[in-house]
C-alpha cells in the first residue's frame, strides 16, 4: 500500500513524463485473486487510496467471481463492499461459468462509451446462443435464482476444499503462497528443473497441475499451481495430497521451516454436518 501511495503521489506531483502535464485520469488496476500468488487484493485499503487521491479503480475478477464471498460474487462480496464503489469491474466466463468470453461492468455512461469507441467490441462476432445460455444458467445458480440452494452449497464446498487443502499442504511442509481463502494455490518448488518433474509425475497419476516458471515468475521461484473446485471430493484431495507428500520426499520439496502440527486436519469445521 505504501508503494502504491508513493506512485499516486508521484503521478499527481510530476504529471506525465517529459511534458509534466497533469494526467487527465489516474487508474489503479488490481486483481481480485492474483493468479500466480493466490493472494486476495486488500480492497478496503485500495478504495481508501482511490478516494484520497481521486483516482479510478479497475478490478479484474477473473479468479474471484464465483469463488469468493458468502454468495460467490467475488472480492466485493468477500469484503462486503458495494460493487458500485469500483469504477470498472472485469471478469471472465471461462472459469466459474464454464463457458467462453468475458465482461466489463461499470456505469451506463462508461459502457455506452465502450460500445461506441471500442474496436474490439465493434468488430467482434456475436456470442453463440449455447455459450450465452451456459453463462445465464451458471449465473442463476451462483445467485441462487434457480430455485435451489445449489449455488450456496457449492460456494461453501469450495471454501471447505480450499481451507482443507491449504492446511494439509502446510502440514506436509511445502511452502505455499496466498490467502487461506484463495482457491488458487501455488506450491513453491523454486528450481526450474523441478517444475517439469513434478508436473510429469503428477500427470502419470491423473492429477492435473500447472507448472509456472520464469519469466512468469522470478527466476528462482518456480511453482506448481493448483486450482480447486467445488466438485472436488475429500477423497480426491487426499489422493492428490498423498502423491504431493511422496514427491516432497523424493524431490526435496519440504522447504518450510515452520513447526508442523501432526494432528489430523478436520475437513468439516465446527457446526458443519458431514
Amino acid at each position: 500500500m505504501k508503494h502504491l501511495e508513493k506512485c499516486l503521489k508521484t503521478a499527481i506531483v510530476f504529471g506525465q513524463p517529459e511534458s509534466h502535464k497533469p494526467w487527465k485520469k489516474i487508474v489503479i488496476v488490481v486483481e481480485g485473486v492474483y493468479s500466480m500468488e493466490g493472494s486476495i487484493v486488500h480492497l478496503p485499503e485500495i478504495l481508501q487510496l482511490k478516494k484520497k487521491y481521486k483516482a479510478y479503480l479497475y478490478l479484474d475478477e477473473a479468479h474471484s467471481t464465483g469463488a469468493l464471498g458468502k454468495r460467490g460474487r467475488g472480492v466485493c462480496d468477500y469484503y462486503e463492499i458495494d460493487p458500485r464503489e469500483v469504477d470498472i469491474l472485469m471478469g471472465t466466463f471461462t472459469k466459474s461459468f464454464g463457458s467462453a468470453g468475458g465482461y466489463i461492468a461499470g456505469t451506463k455512461i462508461l459502457i455506452n462509451h465502450l460500445r461506441i469507441h471500442s474496436h474490439a467490441h465493434t468488430y467482434a462476432a456475436a456470442m453463440s446462443p449455447p455459450i450465452a445460455q451456459q453463462i445465464i444458467t451458471s449465473m442463476k445458480i451462483i445467485a441462487g435464482e434457480d430455485g435451489t440452494d445449489d449455488g450456496k452449497r457449492r460456494t461453501k464446498q469450495l471454501a471447505r476444499n480450499t481451507r482443507y487443502f491449504r492446511r494439509r499442504l502446510n502440514q506436509i511442509g511445502v511452502i505455499i503462497y496466498g490467502n487461506e481463502d484463495s482457491p488458487v494455490v501455488p506450491m513453491l518448488v523454486y528450481l526450474f528443473s523441478k517444475i517439469g518433474s513434478v508436473v510429469r509425475t503428477l500427470t502419470t497419476y491423473n492429477i492435473a497441475a500447472v507448472g509456472v516458471g520464469f519469466p512468469a515468475t522470478p527466476l528462482m521461484e518456480g511453482r506448481i499451481r493448483f486450482c480447486l473446485s467445488a466438485a472436488h471430493t475429500k477423497q480426491q484431495l487426499d489422493y492428490v495430497l498423498l502423491h504431493i507428500e511422496s514427491l516432497a520426499d523424493f524431490l526435496g520439496l519440504r522447504y518450510s521451516r515452520k513447526s508442523r502440527d501432526p494432528a489430523p486436519i478436520e475437513y468439516y469445521s465446527d457446526g458443519e454436518a458431514e
